[in-house]
């Protein structure tokens, strides 16, 4: 085989763009701290603005997915395996679809949350975006895994991230308990559609929490392996 064959073979390593492509992902989702500031305030033209931005930056990760997908490598050289790699930008796609998903109902809906729980939402939704923030500082060690044969300090910080990454999966879980039971309080003075809806966009939210978890997870197995 030529030389500059193999030079091809080795430098289309997927772990650049699965790097790129969830940071591209955390951006998108960290959109909804302006969004959801906007509909406090009842600004929904800011709203449709920050919607808009969410929508492109969500396309740009589809992109990426998409490029990703087709020039990933199938021969022999895949530092990786090929179908933990697949997996896993399937996983970090879901986040930005999610967050798209939420700002579009919002927005359809012109769906302003009671004054009764903004704080506890806000704290909410912050808590999840950490977890978005905390895989993707997981997979942005990918690099170094690879030059250290996924052994040493390296492994042990990355499992280190995916530790804290369950555990503020599991206080997103009990922050969404209590934001039911605030709402429950209070639906009766509401409109019994958008009690309906206000349950789904804290349920959607929490799925930012959940789907970079499974991140964190399908990492793990990577590492596993």
């Amino acid at each position: 085989m030529p030389e500059n064959s193999i030079l091809g073979v080795f430098a289309k390593s997927p772990i650049k763009p699965l790097e790129k492509h969830i940071r591209v992902v955390t951006k998108c989702a960290n959109q909804l701290i302006p969004f959801f500031e906007s509909c406090a305030q009842n600004d929904w033209d800011e709203a449709a603005e920050v919607r808009k931005v969410i929508s492109a930056i969500e396309h740009e990760a589809d992109d990426l997915k998409r490029k990703l997908r087709l020039e990933l490598p199938g021969g022999l050289f895949m530092p990786v395996d090929r179908a933990d790699i697949l997996e896993l930008v399937t996983q970090q796609d879901k986040i930005a679809n999610r967050a798209k998903d939420i700002a579009g109902r919002v927005l359809g809906r012109k769906l302003k949350l009671p004054e009764e729980l903004q704080t506890n939402f806000s704290k909410y939704l912050r808590r999840c975006l950490e977890a978005t923030e905390k895989a993707a500082d997981a997979i942005n060690e990918l690099d170094d895994l690879l030059e250290t044969g996924f052994r040493g300090r390296e492994i042990q910080l990355v499992e280190k991230m995916i530790s804290q990454l369950d555990a503020i999966e599991d206080d997103t879980d009990s922050m969404q308990v209590a934001l039911r039971g605030d709402l429950l309080n209070i639906e009766s003075e509401l409109n019994p559609v958008d009690v309906m809806f206000l349950y789904q966009i804290i349920e959607w939210v929490g799925e930012l929490a959940d789907l970079s978890e499974r991140v964190g997870a399908r990492l793990e197995i990577m590492l596993a392996r």
